[in-house]
C-alpha cells in the first residue's frame, strides 16, 4: 500500500472512533456520511445496525447506556486489499480501559461498507 492509501486508511479509521465519540447527533451523522457507505452494516456480539440510521440509533444507545465513555485506537490499522482490521479500546475518560476490542471492515468506494466487531476484553456484566 502508498503512502497515499495508509494515510486515507487512518483517516477512515480516525473518523470512525471520532464516530463513536461524537455526543452531538448532527455531527456525528455527518461523521457518518463522511465515512460509512449508505448501505453500511455494523454486527458484533451485542448489537447491530443497517444504514446510516441504523448505525446512528446504535452509537448513540451505547453513548447513552455508557456515558463518559471514551473510545481510543489502541493499534492501527492493518489493510489487505479492500479489508481492514484495527483494535479500540474504551472507558471512562482519563481512566484507564474498561473494555476492548478488534474490528474487521471492508471499504466500497473509500468509505467502510460493514463492520464486524469482537470484544477482545471486558469485565463481567459490562455488556
Amino acid at each position: 500500500m502508498d503512502n497515499a492509501a495508509a494515510s486515507n486508511i487512518a483517516v477512515i479509521v480516525d473518523r470512525y472512533i471520532a464516530i463513536w465519540n461524537e455526543t452531538d447527533a448532527a455531527v456525528r451523522r455527518g461523521l457518518i456520511s463522511q465515512t460509512m457507505a449508505e448501505d453500511v452494516r455494523y454486527r458484533d456480539p451485542l448489537m447491530q445496525g443497517e444504514g446510516h440510521d441504523g448505525v446512528d440509533g446504535m452509537i448513540a444507545a451505547v453513548q447513552q447506556k455508557f456515558p463518559g465513555f471514551v473510545f481510543r485506537l489502541s493499534r492501527a490499522a492493518e489493510t489487505v486489499e479492500d479489508r481492514l482490521r484495527f483494535s479500540w479500546e474504551a472507558g471512562p475518560d482519563g481512566a484507564a480501559a474498561l473494555v476492548g476490542g478488534t474490528d474487521f471492515a471492508t471499504l466500497a468506494g473509500g468509505r467502510l461498507r460493514a463492520v464486524t466487531g469482537f470484544i477482545d476484553f471486558a469485565p463481567d456484566g459490562l455488556a
